[in-house]
């Protein structure tokens, strides 16, 4: 994904050619989970290409219900039990890996590997059905299965009925159905996020103590309290990529609510509201507690990639920029009573004064908010983008956008 986002971002696609070495270690000893130590570098090297294609090839690997397997931790690295005999599965992989997959295809299309390009995208249409054939549960998508084929993230479920971020990523990843996407998000909103407190859970029940021998143990996740971080709290790239799959359904109204939650200024913003959060207001924190008497405490801030993520959920999600090589598009989703906002834009020695206008209307595009008007320096430009040109001078662009209550989105899922 960090590659595919370098290439299409900066078109530099002389980067996949570097030669880039592999590390070795031993192999993890059968009655070990797992061990600390530091690797070497190997004798071998390969293009970052090969790199990333030896990595999806060894991501080929599913369980039964066609579905990754989850080894020992797919994001969540807590669920580190999950698949400790090899055949436990992540729904959220599927997601995942389809967009990576989806991704790199373009990029292998683009170095004339057609059939690494082919194979990628023929395993992304097999894994949408095995997606829906095995992991919706009828108002959500399911969150990954044990060794034994039990569910977690089921409705039945006694600890994580549901988990935020096989829901965000149905809707992020494009490969939901379109119907099941819109509500599985609603049931983020009703089931995770907790107005009141100000933080969005990122799966609820918890898990229980690690003691508890009652159902299948996912991992050291049940080594934290019922509540904090991964647990049951508010676990901040979570909460991002929900606000983020808001705004890609055009709802614009809950992508803000949720950034104004996560957005950690308004946990400094008075002295109750310092007390309670406990850390410092202006940088991102890992993780906000779900559980009394600590609720509303933030923790592991200064090292979290929450923080990237942040940017751009305000940057692309919410106003709507995105770079592709020397083309910007435009495709904001913004407050309703928002009137516009301005942008100062450098692209490498050229700035780009950009004014984004909203006017009211009940024009809609696919259930989103759609550029109508684009000008650049007084010259109406085609389509929703603009070409960007270095040549040192200032530029301005005015872009109109209209504002209105947002339907249900007809589209069908692609």
């Amino acid at each position: 994904m960090a590659t595919c986002r370098y290439v299409g971002s900066t078109g530099d696609t002389g980067i996949l050619d570097e030669p880039v070495p592999f590390i070795k270690g031993r192999l993890v000893n059968p009655d070990e989970d797992s061990y600390y130590d530091l690797p070497v570098r190997s004798g071998e090297t390969a293009s970052l290409y090969d790199h990333c294609v030896r990595a999806i090839r060894r991501g080929f690997s599913f369980g039964k219900h066609g579905l990754p397997l989850i080894g020992s931790g797919d994001w969540n690295d807590g669920m580190n039990r999950v698949g400790q005999e090899g055949k436990g599965e992540s729904v959220w992989l599927a997601f995942f890996m389809c967009d990576v997959l989806t991704r790199f295809a373009g990029i292998a299309r683009m170095r004339s590997d057609l059939d690494f390009s082919k194979q990628c995208e023929n395993e992304v249409n097999r894994l949408r059905r095995s997606i829906e054939q095995h992991g919706w549960d009828g108002q959500w998508y399911l969150r990954a299965f044990f060794d034994n084929g039990t569910p977690i993230g089921s409705a039945k479920s006694a600890e994580c009925r549901i988990d935020s971020i096989a829901q965000s990523w149905a809707v992020l990843s494009g490969m939901g159905d379109a119907d099941h996407s819109r509500m599985a998000m609603e049931s983020v909103d009703k089931y995770l996020v907790r107005r009141d407190d100000a933080l969005i859970q990122l799966l609820d029940p918890p898990f229980n103590s690690p003691n508890d021998k009652s159902n299948p143990n996912p991992g050291y996740i049940k080594g934290y309290v019922p509540g904090v971080r991964e647990n049951g709290g508010q676990y901040t790239h979570g909460a991002i990529w929900a606000a983020m799959a808001f705004a890609a359904l055009g709802d614009s109204r809950r992508a803000w609510e949720l950034l104004t939650m996560i957005n950690p200024i308004h946990h400094g913003n008075t002295p109750e509201a310092i007390e309670k959060y406990k850390v410092e207001p202006y940088v991102m924190a890992a993780d906000v507690y779900a559980v009394k008497p600590h609720t509303g405490r933030g923790g592991w801030t200064w090292y979290t990639g929450s923080a990237a993520w942040m940017y751009r959920l305000i940057v692309e999600s919410l106003l709507g920029f995105k770079l592709e090589t020397d083309r910007l598009s435009f495709a904001p989703c913004l407050p309703a009573h928002w009137e516009g906002f301005t942008v100062h834009y450098r692209f490498r020695e050229t700035i780009y004064h950009i004014r984004v206008i909203q006017k009211q209307g009940a024009e809609k595009e696919g259930g989103k908010y759609f550029t109508t008007t684009i000008a650049v320096d007084g010259v109406a430009q085609p389509g929703k983008a603009i070409v960007l040109v270095d040549d040192g001078q200032e530029h301005g662009v005015e872009i109109v956008v209209e504002s209105g209550i947002l339907e249900r989105r007809k589209t069908k899922s692609r």
